[in-house]
């Protein structure tokens, strides 16, 4: 105890020691100043200053632009950039999603690789119809007095084609006779037209090419993307007219008739019609005689 007491002693006696700091003229060594300090009053003069200079160096950075380069710290410019980056990585990441759905439906397109027990048979009238049941289709009395008035301003009509058609009609890509109807529970996703080779095939509606490629099993085959959500698959053509990313009106020719790829055995067109991803009957909607 007595040792570690004098320990203590020595080490407070040295703390406590005083020293005289002199400031010296070196051509004359005049004293200039002169002053008595110790250890712990150095100690004390240290921590003091390093104090001081952490508070400014605090305060510099917290109160100007400096503190961007400091991990944690942040302005409103940078916060709002960042919050609008969010949004758009979201608004991408919906784009992909939906950019994905619709790259499956075109996979399932060209493969016919879907459950049949799925699909809506009636999708592609189902948006715009209501039940028939509780329809009243019965013409008012203005109603047939226009359409009367209209009926014979179209006889005098040299372009009758200008007039307004409100109705989503699809033209016939192809006359014929159909040799096989749409069967989605054996897998086959639309119906077979025979006609003559090389007989012009043309789009049911105006539309984009979106595939215009040729492929083993199908030969060469064009596929049109329509309004609202429909798409037209055109198979086993002789030759494609069209190419990927071409506009098409309705009743342009795109293809030719033709007899090409493995499944074929014969002059034919492959006809299907997709709506939102899923097969409909071509021949619920258009007339093919």
């Amino acid at each position: 105890m007595q040792k570690k007491k004098k320990k203590k002693e020595r080490i407070l006696e040295k703390l406590l020691h005083r020293y005289r700091l002199v400031i010296l003229n070196d051509d004359t060594f005049e004293e200039r100043i002169s002053f008595n300090i110790n250890r712990l009053n150095v100690a004390i003069v240290i921590i003091f200053l390093s104090l001081i200079l952490v508070s400014l160096t605090s305060v510099l950075i917290a109160f100007t632009p400096l503190r961007e380069y400091v991990p944690g710290y942040t302005t409103a410019s940078v916060k709002n950039k960042a919050t609008r980056l969010v949004y758009e990585v979201d608004s991408l990441e919906t784009e992909l999603a939906q950019t994905k759905t619709y790259f499956n439906s075109i996979k399932n397109v060209l493969t016919g690789d879907i459950d049949a027990a799925r699909i809506k048979k009636d999708s592609m009238v189902s948006r715009d119809t209501t039940s028939e049941e509780n329809l009243d289709i019965s013409p008012s009395k203005a109603d047939s007095l226009l359409r009367e008035q209209v009926k014979q301003e179209e006889k005098y009509n040299l372009l009758p084609e200008a007039v307004s058609n409100t109705d989503y009609t699809l033209f016939a890509p192809i006359k014929g006779t159909v040799s096989r109807s749409f069967e989605a529970e054996e897998a086959h996703y639309g119906i077979d037209i025979n006609a003559r080779e090389g007989s012009p095939i043309k789009a049911v509606r105006d539309g984009s090419v979106i595939f215009s490629e040729w492929t083993v099993e199908t030969g060469f085959v064009i596929i049109l993307e329509h309004q609202f959500g429909l798409i037209s698959v055109y198979k086993h053509n002789e030759n494609l007219l069209k190419e990927q990313g071409d506009l098409v009106k309705s009743g342009e020719v795109i293809a030719r008739l033709g007899n090409t790829g493995t499944l074929s055995s014969g002059a034919h067109l492959h006809f299907e019609l997709w709506s939102d991803g899923y097969p409909v009957d071509p021949e619920d909607y258009i007339n093919f005689n």
